[in-house]
């Protein structure tokens, strides 16, 4: 019976080993969990990032762009039909955050965009899909590869009148106004071209070839990285902003030392 009794309590195991298999259990199981975890997320997410459809595109707009332009995009009193805008022309507009509008105005501003990236992009696809029109350009016309010289020469006879030679926009009548383009987006800038928002004419490929629209966009990208080879622009606004600082502080120094001479001499 002692010979037995010491043989079973050789073969128990220790405490402290079964505390230590119960914790390496335990710790296999949670990073098992974790990294389950992690994985569905990051596959939820990735599939809201592309699961948007021209579908979701329709509930979209219905829900914050009808009231305006028409749950079947035939416009209404307070805006006006979307048919044959295309997917370009609404990603312009929503994406530089002039739509949708606050209220109505001579001209829709930009401001904080209230959409994700792929939200815009069902919409657009939404809009194409039920009343087509311009789509978005192959990559090569927005790449900033063309004449730049001759982009330069396209955007003076064509577009300085109104955005400012400079390309810092300009006043028109009645309240409007071409913006400064100085910040724009090279899509932006080949969507306003095509679409004509606001006040803008359409440049149609009788005006300007896709090539011309690349010079420009060409140009006024060279323009953009370029620094200022005069100093300070003073807003680039021209004779405008160039005379209010003579005017300021040219003639009000040589004023300032008229009077000082004046006293000193007194």
């Amino acid at each position: 019976m002692a010979r037995e009794k010491k043989s079973r309590s050789n073969g128990r195991r220790s405490p402290l080993a079964a505390a230590a298999l119960i914790g390496i259990g335990l710790l296999l199981t949670g990073g098992v969990y974790a990294g389950a975890t992690a994985a569905v997320a990051a596959t939820s997410e990735t599939s809201a990032q592309t699961a948007l459809t021209a579908d979701d595109g329709q509930k979209l707009f219905q829900s914050n762009c009808a009231t305006c332009h028409g749950l079947d995009l035939q416009g209404t009193d307070n805006g006006p039909s979307l048919y044959g805008v295309g997917a370009l022309a609404v990603e312009f507009q929503v994406a530089t955050g002039r739509m949708p509008m606050q209220h109505q105005d001579v001209q829709a501003p930009q401001k904080p965009v209230q959409f994700s990236h792929e939200q815009i992009l069902a919409m657009a696809e939404y809009v194409q899909s039920v009343a087509p029109g311009p789509d978005f350009p192959e990559e090569h016309l927005l790449d900033g590869g063309g004449d730049v010289a001759k982009g330069a020469e396209l955007f003076r006879i064509n577009c300085a009148m109104c955005h400012n030679v400079a390309a810092a926009g300009g006043a028109l009548t009645e309240g409007k106004y071409a913006p400064d383009i100085m910040d724009t987006s090279a899509l932006h800038m080949y969507a306003a071209m095509v679409t004509g928002p606001q006040n803008m004419p359409v440049f149609n490929e009788m005006n300007l070839t896709p090539e011309d629209k690349r010079d420009i966009i060409s140009a006024l990208l060279y323009q953009q990285n370029e620094p200022a080879p005069g100093g300070q622009t003073i807003g680039a606004l021209g004779p405008v902003s160039e005379g209010l600082f003579v005017w300021i502080f040219g003639i009000g120094a040589l004023i300032a030392i008229t009077v000082w001479i004046t006293a000193k001499s007194n």
